[in-house]
């Protein structure tokens, strides 16, 4: 999502780097292709107005910082008016002090949105919470049984009734039952249509009335563009909503739902979801997604994934091979660990491209070869302990060996020892540097 804007808003900002003030002109000029860029991207026309307006105001009236050229000035305006524009600070879920809280999820058919209930409980499930899944989606076939599949899959237990109860009548029921085993969530699955109409909006107030809930959200498919926009303001306008979950972000729409949907119904973004697997769901951060938009990276996001992936004693490992990179002391062993470390957190590509410089990219500057990394992890396997501590010692008999264990060649292990020896070289330059977190990642995704 955004490549085609994030490129456009790249280009323009391009353009204006170099010169050493900025004419009345020259911002006109950058809005008007800003304003183009973003229509194309599918945003609300009255929302893109107000937004440009804010930056013209600024990028005109206020004066530039002595660190900053004017271009730098421009992009800190549109970046700061973009955080403004998706929310401002990020919005988390509203939590009861008397459990349960009360989520209800809505959405048309094809948003995703039962998916969805099963990510949001997984999601709270790895925060310590207890939740429970109601199955209040009647009237489309094998949805019951699609939520209760999508509950096993999470580990949450299901609450379901079959068809022909009321949707009501199981949002009651299914609450008290909630009370009694003491889950403190309650995420209602409720009815669908392919398009709205009074009939089911009258079914989700009466679920709603129900329920009393603590949340209504909204599943919004991000790839509707306007459509989203629209159906999402006529959703609040007859049942009330509280805020957003956009589903398919990780898809190739021009993003327009993500940059109106705020602005067009004053209910904020909680969550985006990332991809088609129950972990693919992430909080929905306005400045995050504004640096994407501009190219500039995810860091924290991709941290925080790394994070999540690694169980507390792994963080230690992390900490410890650092230690060891710096007395230039790597070997065949951690290379084996931060492939499998890596592997861990997700699909490679899609974690590069949360690194400034690659979010902005159709295609990556180098192919990222999981099968190539697989081949890796299994020829460091077929070496001995003493081997992957002293690759020195692997001479040919030995790497025939290692070859033939590994089903691959003596050509795949001389490439492996090669590019160990070019990532050890690396490291050693690195050796005297204080290495983040951040940075740390960034050298261990690059070694390939």
């Amino acid at each position: 999502m955004f490549r085609g804007l994030t490129e456009k808003l790249q280009s323009i900002f391009w353009k204006l780097r170099g010169k050493a003030r900025l004419t009345e002109e020259d911002v006109e000029r950058a809005l008007r292709e800003i304003r183009l860029s973003l229509l194309e991207a599918d945003v609300n026309y009255r929302v893109v107005k107000e937004f440009l307006e804010h930056i013209r105001q600024r990028a005109v009236g206020e004066e530039v910082l002595k660190s900053f050229t004017p271009a730098q000035h421009v992009i800190k305006i549109v970046y700061e008016e973009l955080v403004q524009l998706l929310g401002g600070k990020q919005e988390p879920l509203k939590l009861s002090q008397t459990p349960p809280t009360v989520i209800m999820l809505m959405g048309l058919q094809g948003t995703g949105k039962t998916t969805t209930a099963g990510k949001l409980a997984l999601w709270l499930k790895k925060r310590g919470h207890n939740p429970l899944l109601l199955a209040c989606d009647v009237k489309r076939p094998a949805a019951v049984e699609q939520l209760v599949q999508v509950g096993k899959q999470a580990g949450v237990e299901v609450f379901e009734m079959g068809v022909r109860e009321k949707p009501e009548r199981i949002a009651l029921l299914g609450l008290q039952y909630a009370k009694e085993k003491k889950n403190d969530i309650v995420i209602a699955d409720t009815g669908g249509r392919l398009h709205t109409d009074e009939e089911m909006m009258q079914e989700l107030r009466r679920v709603k009335e129900a329920l009393n809930p603590h949340e209504a959200l909204l599943v919004v498919d991000a790839m509707m563009g306007q459509d989203a926009v629209n159906a999402a303001r006529q959703f609040d306008e007859e049942v009330g909503l509280t805020g957003f979950i956009l589903s398919k972000v990780d898809s190739d729409a021009r993003g327009g739902a993500v940059l109106s949907i705020r602005a067009v119904t004053g209910k904020p973004v909680k969550f985006i979801g990332t991809g088609e697997k129950l972990s693919d769901l992430d909080v929905f951060h306005p400045d995050r997604m504004a640096e994407r938009i501009l190219g500039m990276g995810d860091i924290r996001t991709l941290i925080e994934k790394a994070q999540e992936a690694f169980a507390q004693e792994e963080l230690k490992k992390l900490a410890h091979l650092e230690k060891r990179i710096k007395e230039g002391r790597f070997n065949l062993q951690d290379m084996l660990e931060q492939l499998q470390r890596l592997r861990s957190t997700g699909p490679l590509d899609q974690l590069l491209k949360l690194l400034p410089g690659f979010s902005g990219m159709r295609q990556l500057p180098f192919a990222i070869d999981e099968q190539r990394l697989k081949r890796f992890e299994a020829i460091i396997l077929s070496m001995t302990p003493e081997e992957r501590l002293n690759p020195e010692i692997i001479d040919g008999s030995r790497k025939k060996r290692i070859a033939k264990g590994s089903g691959t060649t003596v050509q795949d292990v001389n490439m492996l020892l090669r590019q160990f020896k070019m990532l050890r070289e690396m490291l050693k330059r690195l050796s005297k540097v204080k290495l983040s977190d951040e940075e740390l990642l960034r050298v261990l995704g690059f070694m390939r």
